[in-house]
């Protein structure tokens, strides 16, 4: 058996007295509740796997919403993350220092691009680019001071500051949080007419994930990336694809919009870059683009560190391998043969996605997205809910056929689609 239940012994009242228990409820004291976890509490992990603190087993099929791409401490990375904290870890952008100038050139390349700007998290990347956006319009484009619009898709998810979530469409990250920043237009994801109808002379972007992660794993139509390609260079408008959760393989390429033959004016990339062990992101652009900024413009005490870039670096390298887009791409086909096998039974109503990256839609009689994140706990699988009725699932890229067949046999015995070992 692949995981070993056991809620340890009960106390003189019956209450299980165990460190789960323990440490779940200090969090709870002691931390704003700002998440809802599983009542899953780790101490290790390797590869796909993560144990917790009583020793039982968990295939990880969520990745740290694709931070984890290449699997828990990879031993290439966490090599390169030791090395580099015997030498430096942080000197502040107030000085140069040897691992920025390679980190820079070489993401530049693996995006076919010429500048990289690099913060820490992907909110800090995603409000960098509506800075660059705005700048750029009114610096190269003309827009009249103030007037700048960037147009944005509905169901989006681009982060948790003010800025951003004054163009989100989801209640619970907007509700008591405004006033809300203006200069933002939705329109509804995949709808290429309404796109255009919403672009105006005083438009300076379009801001898109190419599949929204959040919403659900929503994979547009067929055409629909290459029509907002085709309209902002008709308009001059700067295309920024938010690549954070779909990029550097998660979708079987190195970008998700490679899947449509579209190259962006502008990535915004995040979470897989810093390998699991660090925050990195990045904005990666023409020097047109981002020579807009000078020197006090925008920056970051932390972004393009030493440690940050070293381990980049290696993140990188090992996507140039092409390994582990075709490990995604193999999977992903096996992952959604398995998947579609459960549409039309009546045990869940919709699945989509690309690569080793699905969303689920449970059947209502089976109950809430979260509910079965827990069913599937106790049998030893962590997958994440969204949006009530979903499940999300995204693997490690390193994770092994059979390990990925025993997870979704866990899926089908929930479900009730087969039985369970």
């Amino acid at each position: 058996m692949r995981a070993t239940i056991g809620r340890g012994p009960p106390s003189p009242l019956g209450v299980p007295v165990n460190a789960t228990e323990r440490l779940i409820g200090a969090a709870e004291a002691h931390s704003a509740h700002n998440y809802r976890p599983l009542p899953v509490v780790v101490a290790t992990a390797d590869g796909a796997w993560m144990t917790d603190v009583e020793g039982r087993r968990y295939l990880d099929l969520l990745a740290g919403y694709s931070a984890l791409n290449f699997g828990h401490r990879n031993r290439r990375l966490v090599e390169v993350a030791k090395a580099q904290l015997d030498r430096v870890t942080l000197t502040s952008r107030a000085f140069h220092h040897d691992r920025f100038a390679a980190f820079c050139a070489e993401l530049a390349e693996l995006c076919g691009m010429e500048t990289v700007l690099p913060m820490n998290t992907g909110a800090e990347a995603v409000e960098t680019a509506v800075k660059t956006a705005r700048k750029w319009g009114y610096r190269v484009k003309g827009v009249p001071a103030e007037m700048a619009k960037i147009v944005v898709a509905g169901n989006n998810f681009h982060g948790r500051t003010t800025t951003l979530i004054s163009f989100s469409t989801d209640p619970e990250a907007r509700a008591d949080f405004g006033p809300y920043t203006p200069g933002f237009e939705i329109v509804p994801y995949g709808d290429a007419t309404a796109m255009r109808a919403a672009v105006t002379e005083n438009t300076v972007a379009v801001l898109l994930e190419p599949i929204q992660g959040e919403a659900g794993v929503l994979v547009p139509p067929a055409g629909y990336l290459p029509a907002v390609r085709e309209l902002t260079r008709e308009r001059n408008v700067l295309f920024i694809a938010d690549e954070i959760q779909s990029g550097l393989g998660r979708t079987g390429r190195t970008f998700a919009c490679e899947h449509e033959n579209v190259v962006p004016d502008m990535y915004v990339l995040g979470k897989a870059l810093g390998g699991g062990v660090v925050p990195v992101s990045a904005v990666v652009s023409s020097a047109e683009v981002l020579g807009v900024f000078r020197p006090g413009d925008h920056g970051s005490t932390f972004g393009g560190n030493p440690l940050a870039c070293a381990v980049a670096l290696e993140v990188i390298a090992m996507l140039r391998t092409g390994e582990y887009q075709a490990r995604a791409t193999e999977l992903g086909d096996h992952l959604h043969r398995e998947l579609n096998t459960l549409s039309g039974t009546g045990h869940v109503t919709a699945v989509r996605g690309r690569g080793l990256w699905a969303g689920v839609d449970i059947a209502p009689a089976h109950g809430t997205g979260r509910e079965v994140s827990e069913k599937l706990m106790d049998r030893g699988v962590l997958v994440k809910d969204t949006h009530g009725a979903t499940i999300r699932i995204a693997p490690p890229l390193v994770i092994g056929k059979e390990d990925l067949d025993w997870g979704l046999d866990q899926v089908r015995a929930v479900l009730g689609a087969r039985p369970g070992p």
